[in-house]
């Protein structure tokens, strides 16, 4: 392994993006400090944070009623997760024109590996200041990015990290470790609070300390070969690592105060699961389990799961799901108000792998199943037609948001047509 001259990756780190986007659709906000929230309500948590709020100590996490502490002007604004997903594919379209994108990290960051004749000094700088005018000039003045350019991507978003907003910050491989050594061990990704317990208990405090430490004690310390991998990045290397594939798919939500009755929030479950297996479809995989998890208002919890014959249709899961839910009013003997449910899908499995399965199966159920896979199939091809939900599958509930289910989480963009659901 050996460490190649020349900035290879830019990585782009969109700032404070929810609120943002939402300063560029209401010029009311911009320049006043904004939070996003989930609900619009003070027993929640800011989902984002402007560059303004920020200043004021409001941040990701920040439950409401102590964000308009901090900040008596703060100015609440409901999540539109469409409109965000709307732009994000526009900002990718624009960043494209400029450089190539090998990954996208999340709705607001992405990294580009550039191409040979891009990676001496002037070029890369070159590549990312057309980037930040193309933002300014087609997506808008109020929607900026942070951009690090570094030998390997993790040294980029370090490098995109040192310097917001609207930042761009280079590290170059003869600069090292001069650059690091100023920062917190909480800085590096991937270095949470255990982690840092963890390095603090083998004695690393500082980041000097981190870099001098051997590659096989780094592995040591984390229990696997990311913490041998991390050393190798942090001294400028560049490899891949494999890729890791789907493994469980779903939908969560936080229910609106009208919608946590039992009965209420029975059909909202049912809604994030028709959502789920919309999604497991389009993704060509079939799943073995389902999983179900609720918690109170009272803050009491209970999860359970069924398996099930590999499927892709909704009307087998709704079946498990309605098990699951009378498994779950039982043993809630008294009828206690829902705050937040959960539906995942695990278990994920290609066409190709469920053979064995099926061998299992009866002739009736395999018939059963072609044909509710069909019908599946069928209601995609009007949703998909109209791009919009034409057919329901029980009672939809209404919601804040206007959407059910669709959310932007860490690590996963939607589609544009999942909001259609």
């Amino acid at each position: 392994m050996q460490r190649e001259p020349g900035l290879k990756w830019l990585f782009l780190d969109l700032n404070s993006y929810f609120a943002s986007v939402e300063q560029q659709e209401n010029p009311e906000l911009r320049g006043r400090p904004v939070a996003v929230v989930p609900l619009l309500t003070d027993s929640t948590c800011a989902i984002a944070a402007s560059k303004e709020a920020k200043l004021y100590g409001v941040k990701t996490g920040t439950p409401v009623y102590e964000a308009k502490k901090m900040c008596p002007g703060l100015r609440c604004v409901l999540a539109r997760h469409d409109v965000y997903v709307a732009y994000h594919e526009r900002i990718l379209a624009e960043i494209i024109k400029h450089a190539p994108i090998n990954k996208v990290w999340s709705i607001d960051e992405c990294s580009s590996r550039l191409p040979p004749g891009r990676r001496p000094h002037e070029k890369a700088i070159e590549i990312a200041r057309n980037i930040k005018t193309g933002l300014r000039e087609n997506i808008g003045a109020h929607v900026t990015a942070s951009i690090g350019i570094a030998p390997n991507s993790l040294l980029a978003k370090i490098a995109a990290d040192m310097k917001k907003p609207d930042g761009l910050t280079l590290i170059a491989q003869e600069d090292l470790p001069g650059p690091l050594l100023d920062l917190k061990l909480t800085d590096i990704p991937g270095v949470g609070a255990n982690m840092e317990r963890r390095l603090h208990k083998a004695g690393i405090r500082t980041m000097e300390q981190l870099w001098h430490t051997a590659p096989k004690q780094m592995r040591k310390i984390w229990s696997s070969v990311q913490g041998e991998r991390l050393w190798y990045w942090l001294h400028g290397y560049d490899f891949e690592t494999p890729e890791t594939g789907n493994v469980m798919i779903g939908h969560s939500r936080v229910l609106d105060p009208d919608l946590r009755p039992p009965d209420s929030a029975r059909l909202m479950a049912r809604r994030l699961l028709v959502k789920a297996v919309y999604r497991l479809r389009r993704k060509g995989f079939y799943a073995t389990t389902l999983s179900l998890s609720v918690r109170s208002v009272l803050g009491q919890r209970w999860a359970g799961e069924r398996r099930v014959t590999p499927a892709c249709d909704p009307f087998t899961f709704l079946q498990a799901l309605e098990e699951l839910w009378t498994r779950m009013s039982i043993a809630n003997s008294q009828r206690i108000n829902l705050k937040k449910i959960s539906v995942l899908l695990t278990g994920l499995k290609r066409a190709d792998e469920i053979t064995g399965d099926m061998l299992a199966a009866s002739p009736a159920q395999i018939r059963r199943m072609q044909k509710q896979e069909a019908l599946a199939a069928a209601l995609d091809r009007l949703q998909n037609k109209y791009q919009k939900e034409t057919v329901w599958l029980g009672v939809t509930p209404k919601t804040l948001v206007g959407h059910v289910g669709t959310k932007i989480a860490f690590a996963r963009v939607p589609e544009r047509e999942e909001f259609w659901h």
